[in-house]
């Protein structure tokens, strides 16, 4: 077991504080990727050599680090590769790491519904399941021709092989300071939805702002919505084009929470994370005629200039004034 993969238990006030965790793991390994907006994968297999300790005595360290220095506890799946390692994060504790030893882990694997594979989307697991592949034992059982015929050649090939406990993934080393992040707590578990559109707006308000104050556009908008229960749900949009207009981000992050579908559900906070930062300079702009976003482009540098003089507050969206 040299991979682990790591979420940090931190309240949503601290979701920028990734960072400074992420750091705390490269003491131990320059091999980190950071999965935001609170995980990271670790490869230990240097570290295992130089402080002749095993993954888990490691992961009791980092651990106790984290409380002391951060006051933030984990929860740490340990395996022989990135997959293994996220699917025995699902069954750890904060306080407890679980392991996947490498030679039990089709049995580790084999009763978990095909859902929970990562990489495995709805889609196809709705597929599987039609035709009773509904566990990753049956998915590793059933012929290699059976799975080509149903999500194609290579999917088939790569779904069978890590059912059977087989992970070739890698850790690849990034960061996080190629986004930035926004979080809007609430004071109460909250259920109006209005409430929720109204965080979103602010959130991506402020997101665009700092943005064009850094001269940046992102590629890439992420939602994560944090429940009551502690559990979140995390969506991805991939934008039609670089940008920091907020518009456009106010666009895509209504657009990830009503695709979410929530029901009375009582949400604790909603983090927006804008990553695959780019300069603005270096940007392509699709060339637009609409006369509306053009004069909404117009208005956003003015409400910048006014901020940059008179601070954050001094311009909203009429949404947030009242």
């Amino acid at each position: 077991m040299t991979i682990l993969c790591v979420r940090f238990q931190q309240p949503p006030t601290r979701e920028a504080a990734l960072p400074e965790l992420l750091g705390l793991l490269e003491e131990f390994t320059p091999v980190v990727e950071a999965l935001p907006p609170d995980g990271a994968l670790a490869d230990l297999r240097g570290a295992e050599r130089y402080f002749k300790r095993d993954a888990v005595e490691l992961a009791s360290v980092i651990r106790v680090r984290a409380l002391a220095l951060h006051g933030v506890d984990c929860a740490i799946g340990a395996g022989p590769g990135p997959m293994l390692a996220r699917m025995a994060l699902r069954d750890a504790r904060p306080g407890v790491t679980c392991t996947v030893p490498e030679d039990a882990a089709a049995d580790f694997l084999a009763d978990r519904p095909v859902a929970t594979l990562p990489g495995v989307g709805a889609a196809t697991a709705r597929t599987l399941c039609e035709y009773g592949l509904d566990t990753l034992g049956r998915v590793a059982a059933a012929p290699l021709s059976t799975l080509q015929r149903l999500i194609g050649a290579k999917g088939g090939r790569e779904l069978r092989e890590k059912a059977s406990g087989v992970d070739r993934g890698r850790v690849v080393p990034n960061g996080v300071s190629r986004s930035l992040a926004t979080e809007r707590p609430f004071t109460r578990d909250e259920l109006d939805p209005v409430l929720h559109r109204r965080a979103l707006l602010s959130a991506a308000e402020e997101l665009g702002a700092r943005l064009r104050a850094l001269d940046k556009v992102c590629r890439t908008l992420t939602l994560t919505v944090r429940y009551a229960d502690r559990s979140a749900t995390t969506r991805s949009r991939t934008l039609g084009e670089p940008t920091a207009h907020s518009a456009a981000l106010t666009r895509a992050a209504y657009g990830m929470y009503e695709a979410l579908g929530l029901q009375r559900a009582r949400v604790r906070a909603l983090v927006l994370r804008a990553e695959g930062l780019d300069s603005a300079e270096q940007a392509s702009c699709q060339l637009a005629f609409d006369p509306t976003d053009e004069k909404l482009r117009r208005i956003e540098e003015v409400a910048d200039r006014a901020r940059a003089k008179f601070g954050p507050l001094a311009v909203l969206p009429g949404a947030l004034a009242a």
